[in-house]
C-alpha cells in the first residue's frame, strides 16, 4: 500500500483531475480485500452512500496504543479514498490519530472539491469514525 507522503506526491504530480481521479481508483485495487467474514453491520460505516467497512486493530494495552484498519467498499473510488484514509491513519497512536484531520490533507490535495457531496460525507463519515474510537483508546 502507498504511504501517505507518496500519494501526496503523486497527486502533486497529476494535474488533471481524471488523471487523480484513476489515480484513487488504482489506490482502491491496490487495498486488499477485506474477508467476508469482516463486512458485517458493526463494521460498516453509516453515512456512506456505498458501502464501506473499517476494521480496527489495537495494538497493545499501553495507554496510547498503535491503531491499525482496514477497510473495504463496493464502489471503485470509495475504495481509493478508503485507501487513503487508511494510509493517514493506519499504524499511528491513538493521540496521533485523534489530532490528526484527514479531511484537511484531502482538501491540500484537491480532493473534497471533486467529490460528489455524498461521497464528500461518507468521506467525512469514516473520517470521524476512526478519530471517535482513537480518542476513546487515549482516553482510556
Amino acid at each position: 500500500m502507498a504511504s501517505l507522503e507518496q500519494i501526496i506526491e503523486d497527486f502533486e504530480y497529476l494535474d488533471e483531475w481524471e488523471d487523480r481521479y484513476r489515480y484513487v481508483i488504482e489506490l482502491g485495487k491496490a487495498l486488499p480485500d477485506l474477508p467476508d467474514d469482516k463486512k458485517t453491520a458493526e463494521n460498516k460505516v453509516q453515512g456512506c452512500a456505498s458501502q464501506v467497512w473499517l476494521v480496527s486493530h489495537i495494538g497493545d494495552g499501553s495507554a496510547d496504543p498503535v491503531m491499525t484498519f482496514e477497510g473495504d467498499s463496493d464502489a471503485h473510488i470509495v475504495r481509493g479514498l478508503v485507501a487513503i484514509v487508511l494510509a493517514v491513519y493506519s499504524g499511528k497512536t491513538a493521540s496521533q490519530i485523534a489530532a490528526t484531520d484527514a479531511i484537511e490533507i484531502f482538501d491540500r490535495i484537491g480532493l473534497v472539491e471533486h467529490l460528489s457531496s455524498q461521497r464528500a460525507n461518507g468521506l467525512r463519515s469514516m473520517v470521524k469514525r476512526i478519530r471517535e474510537e482513537a480518542r476513546v483508546r487515549a482516553a482510556a
